[in-house]
């Protein structure tokens, strides 16, 4: 018997009618896949990133995680870090970290599934299967449940968009670095090491 091979687009996304712990289970018996799901249901399969893109998000994360373990203010999380927003979304961003408070009033029966809450700091690093469109909505998601900063980071135009609540979206071309403002006080983001 020959076996069959099948092609998939870059980001495939599906309707299917899971409860929360069937969708976790999903997860958890496909851990080579990266899986959300939107408020509506439908689930979204990501492919794993480049090593660009991997090496990229890779950085950000060293560098959130450096200044966090010296200012011991929250927990930082990466791409495969799930959770739950309000709205009944599951996202993972590409790096995400949550004020040591909030870390802490959650039970320890939450903290094993997908956190239920919106990150404070979010960071999504457009990949070359990502669409600028579907990413732009999914930070605004971000924004209108909880998060309280989100950057955008579009490597290959050289371009960071910035996201706050109650603000206009501020578009930076070529930047050199990128602050953590009130949410992460006194992270400074070398962004060189991202920008290709």
């Amino acid at each position: 018997m020959d076996a069959a091979t099948v092609s998939l687009p870059p980001t495939l996304q599906l309707s299917l009618n899971l409860t929360d712990e069937q969708f976790f289970q999903l997860c958890q018996n496909n851990r080579d896949l990266r899986f959300e799901r939107t408020a509506s249901g439908e689930i979204i399969i990501m492919p794993p990133t480049g090593g660009e893109t991997g090496n990229q998000n890779f950085e950000i994360a060293v560098q959130l995680g450096i200044w966090n373990r010296q200012t011991k203010l929250g927990k930082g999380f990466d791409s495969s870090g799930g959770f739950t927003l309000p709205n009944g979304s599951v996202r993972a961003p590409d790096v995400s970290w949550l004020k040591l408070e909030r870390w802490k009033a959650l039970t320890p029966q939450q903290r094993e599934k997908f956190l239920p809450l919106c990150p404070d700091f979010v960071v999504e690093l457009l990949s070359p299967t990502d669409s600028l469109k579907q990413t732009q909505l999914k930070m605004q998601e971000y924004i209108a449940n909880g998060a309280r900063l989100g950057w955008l980071i579009d490597s290959k135009n050289r371009r960071v968009e910035i996201y706050r609540p109650s603000q206009d979206v501020e578009l930076l071309s070529n930047p050199v670095i990128l602050r953590g403002e009130d949410v992460l006080p006194g992270f400074v983001l070398d962004i060189s090491a991202v920008l290709s």
